[in-house]
């Protein structure tokens, strides 16, 4: 006789509570988002206007095209957002890769500290070093480039993103590696041949975290390292909307989810991946 799902055996009540759950935090997390796009349908002269209206009264599209006119090169603050975050998440994974192995594999004196202290790296805001981090790109001579955001964002991504990848590559059983070094493997063989084939869902989950994390983190390197606008984000871009009179709040939305949309897309096409690694080893074979 087979045995019933696991979904089948909640009862009733326990059934609406979790879609009540799921109702009131998908409520909480869109409904700025929804609010947002509305706004970037509705005539400036009406957004304030009393009382409030929810629905747009002849709402448009026209801020997705006026935006464009206001802010000239709003499509290369799109651009450099993208190249940075792509740059930082490459730069990130082949630094992060070899570690993650060593620190899963290997064991050395401060192993444990060298660990704590990429955590600790983590509890840190970014603003809090600016002021050092700024005399280093200075001594450097990298400030206005796009260096002065590459460098900063892949030192404050790489901790994170070595403690997850170094807890995947730990499920892996080290038998594998055994195996080959019985074969006459070297280390950079095995992790070549055997370990990044296994932990390619785990690298593709470091890759799309790190990339949503260096499209998002880009404002303040931008505004405290760099002062050449061919080189500003997409953040500093949407900063340009702020007139000294007033802001022009339905261009505002409508450039931000334009702006956006590259990496909206890029994990709409990966979140497959995301997903599978997620949940890999999540259930004991």
């Amino acid at each position: 006789m087979s045995q019933p799902a696991m979904i089948n055996r909640y009862r009733w009540y326990e059934l609406v509570g979790i879609y009540t759950g799921i109702f009131v935090f998908l409520t909480f997390i869109l409904s700025p988002f929804v609010e947002g796009f509305l706004v970037s349908l509705k005539p400036l002269g009406l957004l304030f206007s009393s009382p409030y209206r929810f629905w747009p009264k002849n709402g448009s599209f026209e801020a997705y095209r006026s935006m464009w006119v206001s802010v000239p090169g709003f499509a290369r603050y799109i651009f450099n957002s993208f190249f940075i975050s792509i740059i930082v998440t490459t730069v990130v994974l082949a630094l992060v890769v070899p570690a993650a192995y060593a620190f899963a594999r290997f064991k050395f004196r401060g192993n444990g500290a060298l660990l704590g202290a990429f955590l600790a790296v983590n509890m840190f805001s970014g603003a809090v070093l600016l002021i050092p981090l700024f005399r280093l790109m200075r001594s450097f001579g990298v400030l206005n480039t796009y260096f002065a955001m590459i460098v900063p964002g892949v030192a404050f991504l790489i901790p994170s993103a070595i403690w997850l990848l170094r807890t995947y590559m730990l499920r892996i059983p080290r038998e594998l590696d055994e195996a080959a070094f019985v074969d006459g493997a070297s280390h950079f063989y095995t992790l070549r041949r055997v370990i990044l084939p296994i932990a390619m869902p785990g690298i593709t989950v470091v890759a799309i975290t790190t990339f949503i994390g260096s499209y998002a983190q880009q404002f303040i390197f931008a505004l405290t390292f760099n002062s050449k606008t061919e080189y500003m984000p997409l953040p500093v871009g949407l900063f340009a909307y702020f007139g000294r009179q007033e802001v022009v709040w339905n261009e505002l939305m409508a450039a931000s989810f334009v702006g956006i949309a590259p990496a909206v897309i890029v994990i709409f096409f990966l979140q497959r991946y995301l997903v599978s690694g997620l949940t890999a080893g999540a259930v004991k074979q």
